[in-house]
């Protein structure tokens, strides 16, 4: 058995575009025994199979029931690792479920949950749904952890949480994403238990983003957001060994996180 684990996760602004530039297979290349995807924008019968079955992985799909070129996830996972002995896809909530937004594999001891949490621009009511979506996540997350589960969830949350998550906060407290009621829920998710990885090992680190806004090429200039994390389980943090911004792996607005940790099988 494998003394570590290591999980990926991106938000990959479309699986098709990235397989196209490279990128997809360069991830695959990078050997970690999970990769969470967010937003793959396509469903499994519109994929290469090279996308669906990358050498060495099993891969689990979601797509949006809604419409198509929109949201989805995905996760890889080592074909030598434990299967898990459920996966779920969404919370059992229809609501909530529509879009192909989580996909949680649930093990023995743990669980690994990859969630592609909604924009909330638009519409009013899409800031309402992102905000009852946060509300049905953690009541998910709970249960896992009333089961006697460890708990990893990862993916873009789409919120940056604190001023030092985002390069220009005075600029944008009234933006989508940094709005105190959404900031509100990732106070809940670590009031709940559970830590934001990179932030409880960087409590200092600055002008460590995820995502930028391409339009503006804001990349070159490093003004983006932190809005994708890992979090986990604050019983487990003494098993974490690194949680790093893959910041120089190009290939989506948002760039992928890795975080390892000791053997949770």
């Amino acid at each position: 058995m494998k003394k570590q684990i290591s999980i990926t996760s991106w938000n990959v602004n479309g699986i098709r575009a990235i397989y196209k530039k490279g990128a997809f297979d360069s991830l695959i290349q990078q050997n970690t025994d999970f990769v969470c995807i967010q937003e793959t924008k396509a469903h499994v019968e519109q994929l290469d199979n090279n996308i669906v079955n990358p050498d060495g992985y099993v891969g689990y799909f979601d797509h949006a029931k809604t419409r198509k070129g929109y949201s989805g996830v995905a996760i890889y996972m080592k074909k030598i690792l434990p299967q898990p002995k459920k996966i779920d896809y969404g919370f059992g909530v229809k609501e909530m479920d529509q879009e192909g937004r989580m996909i949680s594999l649930i093990f023995d001891k743990w669980a690994l949950v990859n969630c592609y949490f909604p924009n909330g621009g638009g519409a009013p009511e899409r800031l309402q749904y992102k905000l009852d979506f946060y509300k049905e996540f953690l009541k998910y997350c709970k249960k896992l952890t009333n089961k006697g589960l460890k708990v990893v969830f990862c993916g873009d949350v789409n919120v940056a949480h604190t001023e030092i998550d985002l390069a220009r906060p005075k600029e944008n407290v009234k933006s989508i994403g940094f709005l105190p009621e959404e900031r509100f829920w990732i106070d809940k998710f670590i009031e709940s238990n559970y830590l934001d990885v990179f932030r409880e090992l960087n409590p200092d680190v600055k002008n460590a983003y995820t995502w930028w806004d391409m339009k503006t090429f804001s990349r070159e200039r490093n003004v983006g957001w932190r809005i994708d994390y890992f979090f986990i389980s604050k019983d487990i943090l003494n098993k974490v060994k690194s949680c790093t911004i893959e910041s120089s792996f190009f290939g989506s607005d948002h760039c992928p996180i890795k975080l390892v940790v000791d053997n949770l099988f």
